[in-house]
């Protein structure tokens, strides 16, 4: 074994920003097989919960620590959202452009990317690929404030909370983190595929590929190195 070394050139990562953003309602059944661009995301900040100790004593001691269910959630904060949105954050269109509140909140999925960078390659290092699933976005606060001398643009900002979806041989979860400088690069580009649809190669074929967000054991089939 040889020696420890910090700090190594190359090895100084870091990781930044948010991009290409997802919307996939959720359809009966619990798949999601449409998905859309979401134009002017600013931020997602995953907010896992849960997972706390409750210590059991016995004989004088400390026992045990039973571990609470671990939960997954997020912010999500943006400058607008996608049109199909609306459903999912509790309106529904009575006439084209005419909105009514309150109503059923539609579960959805997203997949979103991060940045990876180190002191070498800069941000074109890598990147991590998010996904969602079984999120329920809260009613929130829609600020609206008069034109000024500092002129700013109005924030979208909204709770999530996320119900597990299966996960074949292992728990139930509502996340999926995939990075590219670990992942075959041509089963990376067939899921992005997947994710993002595919046009026609030509305007008279009709293989285009509609954007969807697969389930956990669909992308393992995928991206699992195959046996030997």
């Amino acid at each position: 074994m040889s020696k420890l070394v910090w700090d190594k050139t190359g090895e100084r990562y870091y990781e930044t920003g948010v991009n290409q953003g997802v919307l996939y309602p959720q359809a009966e059944g619990g798949t999601y097989p449409k998905g859309v661009a979401w134009n002017g995301l600013i931020s997602v900040t995953e907010s896992p919960s849960g997972a706390e100790p409750t210590p059991l004593y016995a004989d004088n001691i400390k026992y045990l620590n039973l571990m609470s269910a671990e939960e997954f959630g997020a912010t999500i904060e943006a400058y607008t959202y996608p049109d199909e949105f609306a459903q999912c954050d509790g309106s529904a269109e009575i006439a084209p452009g005419v909105m009514i509140g309150q109503q059923n909140r539609k579960v959805f999925g997203l997949s979103y990317k991060t940045v990876l960078g180190n002191d070498a390659d800069g941000n074109d290092y890598g990147y991590k690929l998010h996904l969602i699933y079984g999120a329920l976005a809260a009613p929130s606060e829609k600020g609206y404030s008069t034109i000024n001398d500092s002129p700013e643009a109005i924030t979208f900002s909204w709770e999530v909370t996320t119900t597990p979806v299966p996960v074949t041989g292992f728990k139930p979860t509502a996340s999926i983190t995939i990075d590219s400088t670990k992942v075959d690069a041509a089963k990376l580009a067939a899921l992005e595929e997947i994710l993002y649809g595919k046009d026609p190669t030509t305007p008279e074929d009709d293989d285009g590929v509609d954007p969807r967000l697969p389930l956990p054991d669909e992308i393992i089939d995928l991206i699992t190195p195959a046996a030997g």
